[in-house]
């Protein structure tokens, strides 16, 4: 009897808002380093089977290409993302209620208020943009304003002020361009292959050769696989902080329960590219950016 007891205490642990935030950051800071270490494993192996003035040139390449289409992303995304979802800005006069929640939010977190959108869409969701602060945009649907009482679109405005705040988009586009670099060097690496089919057969180098087919095949895969890991820890965190910000975690259990209970269609709106951004997968596909619903309302309920 004492035993059955202990387990169920241990199954109700409590958890403090604080350690969760802690735990994910390291968590999705260890991932990174993952990221980096099959980069830095690829680069390797494929300097030694083509020598270093190769390899130099393929990370140019990579580099350039990479960074061009990242920072451009990066520095404009506030704009890209609310523009691509067809996002209008949020009359004060009108949406009285999202602006009184939202700049309570910021005195209480000390960030500054962001530019509000309002999105066409029955569904209830959210997200935030911008590379810092300053630059932050916050956008919710129709849907959430609708659905959602006041306490659960606190909760749901919480969690996007915690991405702005927790510089969540500057920390995925750090992935993204690893992510992106590692993708552009396999496939260059396997391109090359096809030219130089009749080359060097020096055994060394064909063993080298054989290990960097074989990561240039799987790292792409990996390293998607961890990006996504990554942009789930960063939920849950933003989660963590919602709770923090708000000290109210049923606001935001009760957002994401009628998440769960509301019947949508995928957004034909939203791009991949957009999709990790949203308070709630926008898109109904296997690989999916965010954590289980019910895993996230556990972890809340324990808070």
């Amino acid at each position: 009897m004492k035993g059955d007891l202990n387990i169920k205490m241990n199954s109700y642990h409590r958890i403090d808002f604080r350690d969760e935030i802690s735990s994910n950051k390291w968590k999705s800071f260890l991932l990174v380093i993952l990221v980096f270490l099959v980069l830095a494993a690829l680069v390797y192996v494929i300097g030694m089977a083509w020598g270093r003035m190769d390899i130099f040139f393929i990370l140019i390449i990579s580099i350039v290409i990479s960074l061009s289409y990242i920072l451009i992303s990066y520095y404009n995304s506030g704009k890209i993302a609310v523009a691509s979802v067809g996002a209008k800005r949020a009359d004060r006069n009108e949406y009285k209620e999202y602006y009184r929640l939202v700049e309570g939010l910021t005195l209480a977190s000390g960030l500054p208020m962001p530019e509000l959108y309002i999105m066409q869409s029955n569904s209830i969701n959210a997200f935030a943009s911008g590379r810092d602060p300053k630059h932050a945009v916050v956008c919710v649907t129709e849907g959430s304003l609708e659905k959602l009482d006041k306490r659960e679109l606190e909760g749901v405005l919480a969690h996007e002020l915690s991405h702005v705040a927790n510089y969540d988009i500057r920390y995925m586009t750090l992935v993204a361009v690893m992510v992106g670099m590692i993708a552009i060097i396999s496939e260059i690496f396997l391109r090359s292959l096809h030219s130089n089919s009749g080359g060097d057969n020096n055994k060394g180098k064909g063993i080298f050769i054989l290990i960097g087919v074989i990561l240039a095949i799987l790292a792409p895969i990996v390293v998607q696989l961890v990006q996504l890991a990554i942009s789930r820890k960063r939920e849950y965190a933003s989660d963590a902080n919602a709770v923090k910000f708000t000290r109210y975690p049923a606001g935001l259990i009760g957002a994401l329960k009628k998440i769960k209970g509301d019947s949508f269609e995928p957004e034909k709106k939203v791009s991949k590219a957009v999709a990790p951004l949203f308070f709630a997968n926008p898109l109904k596909n296997l690989t999916s950016t965010h954590p289980p619903i019910d895993s996230r309302i556990a972890n809340l309920e324990r808070m």
